[in-house]
């Protein structure tokens, strides 16, 4: 007998129609950003004394990396459009060994490790809450993951469900999923 897992795939997001609920949940995110004197971006940016473009490069990453697949590529540039036009970024669920939000890349040689340094430019990932990490309690409540895709010959990180979340459910992420660099002891 063989076990196949179900194929998932990537699935936008349907906004609410409730126009003044998205107006007031975009307004607290670039008042959140303002007051942190950030930039919001979707996209990959590269500073001048940091690594360089040509440095992201999914064909480093230790034990190879999943591949977007032409119909999901398709899907995130519809939510990219989506984005542009001020609606909600896409959630999907799916596998990821190496969950964590700042690992970009994860190369064999670490001198070609990539992080995410959300210090100048974010986006609402920027204000997930963390789980504390040592806490089972706390781990229950984690509802987001992210994962790590190739789009492009490049490394992409995208946000993911990892189950139903109800409206006006607060969002929980492992700030730690894979390296444990992160002190998360003190979360609530």
């Amino acid at each position: 007998m063989v076990h196949h897992k179900k194929r998932r795939r990537l699935l936008p997001f349907t906004p609410s129609e409730d126009t003044e609920r998205r107006l007031e949940q975009m307004g607290s995110l670039a008042s959140a950003l303002t007051s942190l004197n950030m930039e919001y971006s979707d996209d990959l940016t590269y500073s001048f004394d940091m690594a360089p473009r040509r440095a992201n490069l999914a064909t480093y990453e230790k034990g190879g990396m999943q591949v977007l697949s032409k119909e999901d590529t398709e899907t995130l540039e519809y939510c990219s459009a989506m984005l542009k036009r001020g609606e909600c970024p896409p959630l999907l669920v799916i596998f990821d060994s190496c969950e964590g939000m700042m690992t970009l890349l994860l190369a064999s040689n670490p001198s070609k490790s990539l992080v995410i340094c959300p210090d100048k430019r974010g986006n609402i990932a920027r204000f997930i809450n963390g789980i504390n990490n040592f806490s089972p309690e706390a781990k229950k409540k984690q509802n987001l993951k992210c994962v790590r895709y190739s789009v492009n010959g490049e490394c992409r990180v995208l946000l993911v469900a990892t189950r139903d979340i109800a409206k006006g459910e607060r969002l929980y992420y492992d700030y730690n999923g894979y390296e444990h660099e992160y002190p998360t002891h003190h979360f609530v």
